[in-house]
């Protein structure tokens, strides 16, 4: 082997070198860029959730920030007597301000003040007014001659609830139907002995 092969062999390993390292050098400056991109991504974001206020996008108008209360209250829905539970998943944690959770679907859990029953309705895609109560497939229970919608909050009955912020261990009951008093007592009663999941 002569002098000029071995110095075409060397210059062919520097310049594979050379590129090689130069191929190197740039992945590792593209992965930095790429990392450096989703640290400012993941920054951004955890400072628009530790910042959150009122004006958050998906929160209701006038509510506080997330974490300015955290109230749990008992939830019963009886439609001709019949218990709806809010435990699938489509009724679990549709909003950050107020919701049900853990595949438990009688507490409601609050999670900021000026939050109301109606926000939560509005979340879980149920219409509701102080006539109808109007499930997400559209089948709708509206008051008439035979049938009615009442509502009460730790036992007293009230006209509408959708204007109402759930306190701390407030005990809800909704019902639709023809329901006599005695039912209705048997209602609050189960309602009353219902476990809040804290």
């Amino acid at each position: 082997m002569g002098r000029k092969e071995r110095r075409e062999r060397e210059v062919k390993r520097e310049n594979y070198a050379t590129k090689h390292s130069a191929e190197k050098r740039k992945q590792t400056l593209i992965a930095i860029g790429v990392l450096g991109v989703i640290a400012v991504i993941v920054g951004y974001a955890a400072f628009l959730f530790l910042n959150m206020t009122e004006t958050a996008p998906g929160g209701p108008e006038n509510a506080g920030a997330l974490g300015s209360d955290h109230a749990h209250a008992a939830l019963l829905v009886k439609i001709f007597g019949d218990t709806f539970e809010f435990s699938s998943p489509a009724f679990q944690i549709k909003s950050s301000w107020i919701h049900f959770e853990g595949r438990d679907g009688s507490t409601i859990h609050k999670h900021a003040t000026g939050v109301d029953l109606g926000y939560l309705f509005e979340t879980l895609a149920i219409g509701l007014d102080d006539q109808c109560y109007i499930f997400p497939d559209g089948k709708q229970f509206c008051s008439d001659e035979d049938y009615k919608l009442k509502f009460f909050i730790n036992r007293e009955q009230v006209s509408d609830i959708r204007d109402y912020e759930v306190q701390e261990d407030d005990r809800i009951l909704i019902v639709f139907g023809a329901e006599t008093p005695e039912e209705i007592e048997a209602y609050l009663l189960q309602l009353d002995n219902q476990e809040l999941i804290k």
